[in-house]
This record gives structure tokens, sequence and C-alpha cells, in this order.
């Protein structure tokens, strides 16, 4: 299907879009609360979701804490979340295929988060995704989270990838933004947010399900870019 030398690249994120991850984090963040006397609700929680842990921490506690303090909270909570979700964390339903799609029209795979590594590390060893990513970006490839498109930018750099010549899988607003910014195509997915808000966050395309992306036209409008 690929007319072109130039390599092209599909950039997922990984909370809420290529695993279901949000129950984890939650009781994650919830225990973290109840084991160091944090006041943590759902609501934060998911007002928080896809922002990397020193943004979140800097949103509840401001200046009160040290950056030690806030790096064993870090490190704890995402213990928590591993130890929660270590085997029961499922691929989202149809990301498989269309990874398998996305393949087969020719891109490489990466994936651009704000989690931390050890997370999609998890998620590629339990999911069957060993040898699928031509690279990762993760929290500690970067200094600045989503809106800011240094994550997707490292993917692509990772990846030997021009970001023009890249589209981005996100169920975010911020990340919406974040690919934008980046210069590349947006495709927002609405398994944590509604399809008015990534619509306004920029969002190229919004589908409901991954059976709605078609890989060929995604390839097409790349190749218009160019």
């Amino acid at each position: 299907m690929r007319t072109e030398s130039r390599p092209i690249l599909a950039i997922l994120d990984h909370d809420g879009v290529l695993v279901d991850s949000l129950p984890f984090h939650q009781q994650a963040w919830v225990e973290l609360g109840r084991r160091e006397g944090l006041d943590i609700t759902d609501e934060f929680i998911h007002k928080t979701f896809g922002m990397t842990n020193p943004s979140i921490f800097e949103l509840l506690l401001g200046n009160r804490v040290d950056a030690a303090t806030l790096a064993r909270y870090s490190d704890l909570k995402e213990e928590c979340y591993r130890d929660l979700a270590r085997g029961k964390i499922q691929l989202l339903s149809g990301a498989k295929e269309m990874l398998d799609r996305l393949t087969s029209a020719g891109f490489l795979l990466a994936v651009g988060t704000s989690g931390v590594r050890p997370n999609i590390e998890l998620t590629i060893a339990q999911c069957g995704l060993t040898g699928r990513f031509a690279s990762i970006a993760s929290l500690e490839d970067i200094s600045r989270g989503k809106p800011d498109p240094e994550v997707f930018l490292v993917a692509a750099m990772k990846a030997g990838v021009e970001p023009r010549r890249s589209v981005v899988f996100e169920d975010a607003p911020f990340g919406i933004e974040a690919a934008k910014a980046a210069d590349m195509i947006a495709v927002g997915i609405t398994t944590t947010h509604h399809a008015g808000t990534l619509e306004n966050a920029g969002a190229d395309l919004v589908v409901d399900s991954f059976d709605q992306i078609d890989a060929a036209d995604l390839l097409r409008q790349i190749q218009s870019r160019s």
C-alpha cells in the first residue's frame, strides 16, 4: 500500500488508548491517599488523567512538600498501579486489530505517554506486544508534560520519522493539543472524554471505536501533507 520510501508513524497514548487503565489508576491513587493521608477524590483523578505525576502533585499539594517526598509519592502510586494491573491489564477492544491494520498499511508504531516506562513494559509483556513498537517515549524521556508536544516529538525522533509524517491517537484534550502542537495528525478516541471535548481541543478525527479507523485513509492524509 505504501508509495513513498520515507517512514510514517502512528503514536499511541497508553492509558485510555492502548489499555483501559483508568480503574487501576483510580484505585492506585485512592490507595496512595489512604496510606499517606492525602485528600484525593475521584473527581480529581478524572480531571488529571493523562497528566504527568509532577503536574498532578503540583495541583494537589502546591509547594507544600519537598522534591524527595514527591518522588516517593509518585513511585508508590505507580507501584500500586502495577500491583493492581498485573495479570489483569488488557488491550482495549479492537486495539490489537487496529495495530495490525496500521502495520499492514506501512506505519511504524510508537507509544507516547506521560506515564512511567515500567507501566508500558507491563502492558507490552502481558498483552503480547513485544517487538511491535519502533519507539517508546515516557515520563523518563521528557521534562514537560502534555499539552506540550515534547513526548510526541521524542517518540518521532526515536523512531526516525518526521513529525509531519506522524499521526497520534489520544483520548484526552491535553493529548490532542500536544499532537497538534507537534504538527501531527490527531485522532481522538472517546474512551474517557466526549467527542465534543476532543473536537474542541483540535482533533482532526474523532471516533468512538477502533474499527472506525481507516489506516489507508490516514496514509493518504499523511501523503497529502508531504
